[in-house]
């Protein structure tokens, strides 16, 4: 795939220490920007302490702790071990339950090779707050099959043998290596009716036993085309020539990515929604061909407790798009299209195993506007006469990252009103293969990759808020996209809200931030908690201590005012390599007594950042 983004030499940023002096200087020996094309970052590790230690705020100090954010952690807890807090106590009125992380555990095996963390194996953590008041923690890695390949039961050494869609094998086979879909389940985390589930965005869910976080094996899943009524709406992929062209081209795809790359037929999405309103699971597939082909097939199922599915809609969309997370309403699913194109160059580089497979995918900048799917969840529907596959094109670019919340509201007159909260960020940033500033030519992680700095844009992800109107019709009479708060401007990721409030209007968001303190890491890693109001477009936030990092906020409800609650968010203090769980208290978030309880992991169990989490009730 031909680079979107070329890594600039760290620098400071607006949002950065305001005391950074332009003119301090790294020591001679060292280099100041993260290997490209054309440069190699030559220091040893010996240097980067050293330096790390003299200037907790140098370029090198920046390389050190992003590297350290993502350390392997190798053992497991499989005994629940209790947390000693260092700060405040468990409050006596926090619900008994179990906050669930996962994200991926390994970044290198034994063998030289090393992994973009997008395809670490996962490691589920547990966080289980009892009746005593006190927390227990347990961390266990999914066995999936990939990771039962991997790893030496006798000697746990680990050998990657999948190259995983982005990464890759030093140490391992390279041409002709058809071990592309590495399922990692590490991505997101589930507890639905009575059955917990990690997810990965490209295959079925890992089950897992809630009791010993022992691994249970596929969810099957994917099997529940077998019940449900079906609604289809279908364009037939564009119609005329090009319709058939697609249709023959996916009908030769598939046994090829079925029977050599071992894809299933249908790959499930990581993120899901929850309808409290009707108490349903919601969860969407895409076709493994749509990655290659200018058409998107996207089925929808809405599952009760018990697994059973109650609605099942099918949408084929002339468009070639790449979806990670998506919104609900009462009555709509709402796709917020990233346009993508395959990239031809880079699909040779991939199939040599000279790149990651998803070099094979580029974003498509060349459509000045985003396109927005609204597609009916029922078929008793006001707006009939609306072509639900022609997109609303919002007149401006943006790549959807994550929904914070989304809802519509309609007014006596048949009008339609849906608003979207979520994280974007630009085209020109974003670029499969240097998520998170992997860099398969030295194993290293490049963070000016996450640190991009322009004064003329938002590259870096940001809180937005999306909102258009249909008329009774169906007609897109406005859209509009604005900030989610006029006070601040920090990038800022993972939204996230009261879990009732879901699908409803609602007064407040919380994300992981930036404080800016850090002059060569101002964009990420995160290190504080944001609670935006949305009414008066205020914003509060906490943030860690120096040189620590946090991930994504969870949001533990205790009554049902919609701040009347806990955040729970996993501090890593990388300069001590200690993780902490950390309880604030939604309702006064940017106050002094904020932090109710930190609560600390012990040290041999300190792990990687985690992706997301989930909170259930005992």
């Amino acid at each position: 795939m031909h680079a979107m983004f070329s890594p600039t030499p760290l620098r400071p940023h607006r949002y950065s220490n305001p005391n950074y002096l332009p003119s301090r200087q790294p020591p001679p020996n060292l280099l100041t920007s993260i290997p490209s094309a054309a440069t190699r970052f030559r220091i040893t590790s010996a240097s980067v302490s050293s330096a790390a230690a003299t200037d907790p705020d140098s370029p090198t100090a920046a390389f050190r702790d992003y590297q350290l954010l993502f350390t392997s952690q190798r053992s497991e807890a499989g005994e629940p071990v209790l947390l000693r807090p260092v700060r405040g106590s468990v409050p006596p009125d926090f619900p008994c339950g179990t906050y669930y992380l996962t994200g991926p555990g390994l970044f290198a095996d034994d063998h030289g090779s090393t992994v973009n963390p997008l395809d670490g194996h996962g490691y589920l953590r547990a966080f289980e707050f009892g009746e005593d008041g006190r927390c227990r923690y347990s961390a266990r890695y999914v066995a999936t099959e990939a990771q039962r390949e991997e790893r030496e039961e006798a000697t746990g050494r680990w050998r990657f043998t999948h190259r995983g869609p982005f990464s890759v094998l030093r140490g391992g086979r390279r041409l002709g290596n058809l071990k592309v879909m590495k399922n990692v389940a590490n991505t997101s985390v589930l507890r639905w009716g009575r059955r917990l589930m990690c997810l990965w965005e490209g295959g079925d869910p890992y089950e897992i036993d809630p009791a010993t976080l022992d691994t249970v094996g596929p969810a099957g899943l994917l099997e529940c085309d077998r019940v449900g009524r079906e609604r289809r709406q279908d364009d037939g992929g564009g119609g005329g020539l090009g319709g058939v062209a697609v249709e023959m081209a996916a009908r030769l795809l598939k046994p090829v990515l079925r029977g050599v790359f071992k894809m299933p037929d249908k790959r499930l999405l990581a993120h899901y929604k929850i309808d409290p309103k009707r108490n349903r699971l919601v969860m969407v597939t895409c076709n493994a061909e749509d990655m290659l082909l200018p058409r998107s097939n996207f089925t929808f199922y809405e599952l009760d407790e018990n697994f059973e599915v109650k609605e099942k809609r099918e949408f084929t969309i002339p468009d070639h798009l790449m979806i990670h997370d998506w919104a609900l309403t009462d009555t709509h699913y709402v796709l917020f299209g990233n346009r993508i194109k395959l990239d031809i160059h880079g699909s040779l580089l991939a199939v040599s195993g000279l790149h990651p497979m998803i070099a094979a995918l580029a974003v498509d900048p060349t459509h000045p506007s985003t396109p927005i799917y609204v597609l009916p969840r029922f078929s008793q529907h006001t707006h009939q006469l609306r072509n639900w596959l022609v997109p609303i094109e919002a007149p401006w670019q943006r790549w959807s990252l994550h929904v914070g919340n989304a809802f519509e509201e309609m007014d006596a007159a048949g009008n339609l009103k849906i608003s979207l909260q979520i994280s974007v960020c630009s085209y020109k940033w974003f670029d499969f293969q240097k998520m998170f500033g992997y860099n398969w030519h030295t194993g290293k992680l490049d963070p000016t990759f996450m640190n991009v700095i322009d004064e003329k844009e938002d590259m870096m992800p940001h809180l937005v808020q999306v909102s258009f109107e249909l008329d009774a019709k169906g007609t897109c009479r406005s859209c509009s996209m604005n900030d989610l708060s006029s006070r601040w401007k920090k990038p800022a990721e993972f939204p996230t809200i009261h879990p009732s409030f879901s699908g409803q209007p609602n007064t407040y968001i919380y994300a992981a931030s930036t404080s800016g303190r850090r002059s060569f890491l101002p964009c990420f890693p995160f290190d504080s908690v944001v609670k935006v109001n949305l009414h008066d477009g205020s914003a509060k936030s906490w943030y860690a201590v120096n040189r620590s990092f946090i991930g994504e906020p969870i949001f533990v409800p205790k009554g049902m005012e919609e701040d009347d609650g806990y955040v729970l968010v996993v501090e890593y203090a990388v300069e001590k390599k200690m993780c902490y769980l950390v309880i604030l208290d939604a309702k006064i978030i940017g106050e002094d007594e904020a932090v109710i309880a930190k609560l600390e992991v012990p040290k041999q169990f300190t792990f990687p950042i985690g992706f997301h989490g989930f909170w259930a009730c005992r």
